[in-house]
């Protein structure tokens, strides 16, 4: 048997150790969404995150010792058409941060996809690698933070410094209808977006609880979710239907301009 580390299905292979940042000269021709994630990508603003990324990709969680880490900052992922956006807080440091795609590869993912697929977001409802065929419907999946922090918990500046690329990429979703923020970091931190981008003139004080709906500036709409953490789906605080309701009313807002409302719990 081979004790060569195992490539990660659409990321750089050979050596083991940690791929450089480039991902090389981009076609002219390519969606500007491609361009976006080629930019994201390249991103050394981090240094605390980047040494954080790279260390991990070399000391490795013990069921992974075959995997070459991913270990650079992760690229959103998804229709470049989309109308409903997914946004979290940050990838996952044997998760994302090892695969390369968000929501990719741990336990958020396994709760997340199965769930887009029930609801018609996910060509399938697993999600292992960036080769592994997976395709998203009208749906487009982000981060406030993209790179994995230690303990989960990036820097106020990390956000900060993650901002501009955040302001870019919904600028470049130009059907977008329904942003379904994943958590309260990246619920408030969307809504510093809005502020930021003058679409008001202070942080709107919108709150935040599972299933709460806010209308937005251009005819948007605004979903709270909790995250899809092992933390929040272990303790039942988080069940599959809560989180199929959530998409399944996005989708629903996607396609009408109906008055928001608040969702069961």
């Amino acid at each position: 048997m081979s004790t060569s580390p195992r490539a990660n299905p659409g990321s750089p292979t050979g050596s083991p150790r940690v791929p450089a940042a480039d991902p090389g000269p981009a076609p002219a021709n390519l969606n500007p969404l491609v361009l976006f994630n080629q930019e994201v990508i390249r991103c050394q603003r981090c240094s605390r995150l980047r040494k954080y990324c790279e260390g991990i990709a070399i000391s490795k969680r013990r069921a992974y010792r075959d995997w070459i880490y991913w270990a650079k900052p992760v690229p959103s992922f998804g229709d470049e058409k989309a109308r409903v956006l997914i946004l979290g807080l940050a990838p996952g440091a044997h998760g994302s941060n090892r695969t390369g795609r968000p929501f990719t590869g741990d336990g958020s993912g396994d709760f997340l996809y199965p769930v887009l697929h029930d609801a018609g977001f996910a060509s399938q409802p697993n999600s292992v690698s960036r080769g592994d065929g997976m395709r998203l419907q009208d749906c487009w999946i982000s981060a406030v933070v993209r790179c994995a922090p230690p303990d989960n918990e990036p820097k106020r500046s990390e956000l900060k410094n993650c901002a501009p690329y955040l302001d870019q990429e919904i600028s470049l979703l130009t059907n977008l209808r329904v942003v379904v923020c994943l958590g309260r970091i990246a619920f408030d931190s969307y809504l510093v977006h809005l502020a930021r981008t003058g679409q008001g003139e202070r942080k709107p004080r919108f709150k935040f609880a599972h299933g709460a709906e806010h209308p937005l500036p251009g005819g948007r709409y605004l979903i709270a979710s909790f995250h899809p953490s092992l933390q929040n789906t272990n303790t039942g605080k988080l069940t599959r239907g809560m989180l199929f309701d959530v998409f399944e009313r996005a989708r629903i807002l996607a396609n009408s301009a109906e008055t928001p409302r608040t969702l069961r719990r």
